[in-house]
């Protein structure tokens, strides 16, 4: 008896092992002797969305098992670098966004995917450009893949757009966005027949200029940066926003219909009226003066934001494009250097990306994020989104995303970045003229990087 119990233990024991254990770097190691994909990945993500893929893939895959953990952005970094500077074998499939990614390849924690067995160079062409780039270390060696592409437009209430300026065609509206000038133009005309073009100035944000902030070692401040200030003032200064802050209650508010015009001094909120409170910013703003405003300016994963708060308005929104090619975000995947079970987490990572199927199903499943699969956007080009008034937004997105040039990006972008908009707040709220905004702007990031070189 004791023999059959010791027995049944070590064959439960081998059992567990075929199923939590991973082989090497073969491809043949994701497989069972029967040719199905078996084993266990851990996936730690920032995003989400990869517990429905790892659920799919699970689904479509019985015999392996994924565990699957979402960590906040905020945290994301500390934690991915914590256990990957310890060489831990967990996660095996890691993410980051845009952003991240350069300490993340620098760190040495994507493994390199051009090499045997991925050979992903065998896949360049199937996944837009931009992001297929975005993917690469400063070697151009491949080591992550995004599911779907972020170019940014501009979200318009086609309604608005026919009563105030005779049309909602998206390429006529297109012309109001194409440059920072014409942006206020239309923002006075708005603001005259009682709406507000934006909900606040930061819709703007990803159209902040077409130039790369560093060029061969040098800051770069060209005059479109300058042009864009000069919007970010006249937008705030005119009142030609609603003041309602992004991601904050009015500014959910304001793709529904009406919202409270708050002021420059009561956006944030005050000790009444806490503007992340939806009762309490509905209570302390009965009886303001209200409006509708016009557009709001968001990446492609915009159409699901808007979808899911936009309530009576739906169906009556279009997308157009804006004075500059910009993107935002987007969840880039990668295998860890550490991981034991690479092969596996190959198979992973090539359905999350790069299987027609997934995309078909992720676009069912989202109810509307774009895909980066090429062939995937193309077959679905003539798709029509009810909530945008059957704009074809799959072929709106391929194309402004063929107008991303991923070379104008560098690793100064983030805090060069954050330092120019806090130049232009100092300079809207009347903290500082425009010349000491500026020139604090290069303090500080000389401050930063001294090494850049810097002309003033």
């Amino acid at each position: 008896m004791k023999f059959k119990k010791l027995t049944a233990l070590l064959l439960a024991g081998v059992m567990a092992l075929s199923v939590a254990a991973c082989g090497g770097n073969k491809q043949s190691d994701a497989y069972d002797a029967d040719g199905n994909l078996t084993g266990k990945l851990i996936v730690w993500t920032l995003a989400a969305d990869l517990e429905k893929f790892s659920a799919r893939f699970a689904e479509m895959n019985p015999n392996v098992e994924v565990e699957t953990v979402v960590i906040a952005p905020g945290d994301y970094p500390a934690k991915l670098t914590a256990a990957l500077n310890g060489k831990s074998d967990e996660p095996d499939i890691i993410v980051g966004e845009p952003q991240m990614l350069g300490n993340f390849f620098d760190a040495g924690y994507f493994e390199d995917l051009t090499q045997d067995p991925y050979n992903a160079k065998d896949y360049e062409g199937k996944i837009v450009d931009y992001v297929w780039e975005v993917g690469q270390d400063s070697n151009g060696i491949q080591r992550a893949i995004s599911y779907q592409i972020t170019p940014a437009g501009f979200y318009y209430r086609r309604d608005i757009a026919t009563k105030v300026f005779g049309t909602d065609d998206p390429e006529e509206i297109g012309k109001l966005f194409a440059s920072y000038d014409s942006i206020v133009d239309a923002g006075i005309k708005l603001k005259d027949a009682g709406y507000r073009i934006f909900a606040s100035d930061a819709e703007t944000n990803y159209f902040s200029g077409d130039s790369a902030w560093v060029i061969d070692g040098k800051l770069n401040v060209d005059q479109g940066r300058y042009e864009y200030m000069d919007l970010c003032v006249e937008l705030y200064q005119k009142d030609l926003t609603a003041y309602a802050s992004q991601w904050a209650t009015p500014w959910y508010m304001a793709m529904k219909g009406q919202v409270p015009i708050l002021t420059a001094e009561t956006q944030w909120g005050t000790d009444e009226m806490n503007i992340w409170d939806a009762e309490s910013f509905a209570a302390a703003t009965e009886g303001m003066e209200t409006t509708e405003v016009f557009a709001f300016g968001l990446p492609a994963w915009g159409v699901l934001t808007l979808k899911d708060n936009c309530g009576d308005t739906s169906g009556s929104w279009g997308v157009c494009s804006g004075p500059a090619y910009g993107f935002g975000g987007g969840t880039f995947i990668g295998i860890s250097a550490y991981s034991d079970c690479k092969a596996l987490a190959w198979e992973y990572l090539k359905f999350c990306t790069l299987n027609e199927d997934t995309a078909d199903w992720w676009i069912e499943e989202s109810q509307g994020d774009t895909v980066s699969l090429v062939s995937a956007l193309e077959k679905h080009a003539d798709d029509e989104n009810a909530v945008y008034g059957g704009q074809k937004l799959y072929a709106f997105w391929l194309e402004q995303a063929k107008g991303i040039d991923y070379s104008k990006v560098t690793k100064y972008d983030t805090e060069i970045g954050n330092a120019w908009g806090a130049a232009i707040t100092a300079v809207k709220t009347g903290e500082k003229s425009k010349e000491e905004a500026v020139n604090e702007f290069y303090d500080v990031v000389a401050a930063t990087y001294p090494d850049l070189t810097i002309e003033r």
